[in-house]
């Protein structure tokens, strides 16, 4: 296998099992991978609308309407107008969103933590601004 083939499918497989290993740590809350990862981006950047979650998510707006309808009746998100543009609706966490982030928080980070406690870190400095850089690459496709 040539060595691009190679870093694609490590790259692949290794951002799976990520997610993977996450999900199981957090199957006690009940969130699936999508609705976890939805609360995460929203925690870091609020509002957004549902077009901007869908985005950064990588979804079809149609399935992020109902992930939103699915947090929102969980009683994690809420839809808001926007004040400049009445066809957006902007998605907030609710106290009970933010509570249930800082949950996930407290269950990811310590588990980042020990997957990536061997690694030194000028290496995983170099890792991470080669992926950014790859990732800033394929956005312009």
């Amino acid at each position: 296998m040539e060595l691009d083939e190679r870093f694609g499918h490590a790259l692949h497989a290794t951002a799976r099992t990520w997610r993977q290993a996450i999900d199981r740590r957090l199957k006690h809350l009940g969130l699936s991978q999508a609705s976890w990862m939805a609360i995460a981006t929203l925690a870091k950047d609020e509002p957004q609308s549902q077009t901007e979650l869908a985005s950064r998510l990588g979804v079809e707006d149609p399935t992020m309407v109902t992930m939103v309808d699915r947090m929102v009746k969980a009683g994690y998100m809420e839809r808001q107008p926007s004040s400049t543009d009445r066809r957006v609706k902007l998605i907030h966490l609710t106290d009970a969103g933010r509570a249930i982030y800082h949950k996930v928080r407290a269950v990811a980070d310590p588990l980042r933590r020990e997957l990536l406690a061997d690694v030194p870190r000028d290496e995983l400095e170099r890792m991470t601004r080669i992926l950014e850089a790859l990732n800033a690459k394929l956005g312009e496709w």
